[in-house]
């Protein structure tokens, strides 16, 4: 390809998929586990579902997808940008070809993830580069991006929505301390690959820092721990909790700082669990809206993409 001709490129925004009711949770596990769903598993996140209703995972990462479209063909560059999700519709594979019926050139993936375990994450890339050899793709015409923790835009708007609720519950609260959680991993992933744990604790200082608050008090919390005997990230949520609880603290508030959209570790794992356990220690629980498509949380796609696709071979 020359430089004379501009590459019209195709962004494929990835994550894991979801099912969307209480309906679809079998097909969704089967998806996950293959012929070895452990035994109660459908049927506990049937019960989860039928609680928050649906996971509007997909619909808002489908617009997402919209929405980073147009940021970045205002200035005349001509992207396609697609969902797709690793274990749910619409699956990668279907987003790589929408891409080349689009008359994408080249492919941009980004795990909506801003920071990621390489080991864990490694599964995206896979689907990408099969999907893209399957509709015509040299492996040259495909990156995905990495790691984007620290990413500005992405900072401002957490330390914005920080800011905004501790404004709001000081107030009335007095002392309210932060949680910053993020999803948990088997310790075994983690000792595999470090870096992940100083993502999480690059992103987290760095809000920290934009808050402009020194007596602040915050922590960095795992949630969502999968559903295997292994030992997992530590602490956990439900012992930040029980901590502050001890300490007496009468609110908290949650700061998702690596779930970009709602869905079910949202809904359920912080907002009914978490909520639960909250009102057991008479703690007020309170968190920050995630992502979803705020105007800002579209312009760190942005950056993330175009960064991205300048190391692409012309």
């Amino acid at each position: 390809m020359t430089n004379s001709t501009p590459a019209k490129l195709g962004v494929v925004i990835m994550t894991y998929g979801s099912a969307t009711t209480s309906e679809h949770v079998a097909e969704y596990m089967q998806h996950i586990y293959k012929d070895a769903v452990p035994e109660g598993l459908v049927e506990d996140f049937m019960e989860r579902y039928k609680q928050v209703g649906r996971s509007p995972l997909i619909e808002i990462t489908e617009r997402q997808a919209e929405l980073l479209e147009a940021e970045l063909n205002v200035s005349g560059d001509d992207f396609v940008v697609k969902a797709g999700m690793l274990h749910s519709h619409p699956f990668i594979d279907e987003a790589v070809q929408a891409c080349r019926v689009a008359g994408a050139q080249q492919l941009v993936g980004v795990i909506l993830s801003p920071q990621f375990s390489s080991f864990i994450m490694e599964g995206y890339r896979t689907s990408l580069q099969n999907a893209a050899q399957k509709h015509g793709y040299g492996m040259d015409d495909v990156i995905v991006a990495g790691p984007w923790p620290t990413e500005a835009n992405f900072i401002e708007l957490l330390s914005e929505r920080v800011n905004e609720a501790l404004g709001k519950l000081q107030p009335q609260y007095g002392h309210v301390p932060v949680v910053f959680t993020t999803h948990s991993l088997p310790e075994r992933v983690v000792a595999r690959d470090p870096a992940y744990l100083q993502q999480l604790q690059a992103t987290a200082e760095a809000v920290v820092a934009k808050l402009d608050n020194p007596e602040l008090e915050w922590y960095r919390g795992y949630q969502s721990a999968g559903h295997t005997p292994e030992p997992w990230l530590k602490p956990d949520l439900v012992d930040i909790l029980a901590d502050l609880h001890d300490k007496h603290d009468t609110a908290v508030l949650i700061v998702p700082i690596q779930f970009l959209a709602d869905h079910l570790e949202i809904l359920y794992d912080l907002d009914i669990a978490g909520g639960e356990q909250c009102a057991e220690y008479d703690i007020a629980y309170n968190r920050i809206e995630l992502p979803n498509t705020a105007p800002l949380f579209i312009t760190s796609l942005a950056a993330v993409t175009k960064e991205t696709a300048a190391t692409l071979h012309k």
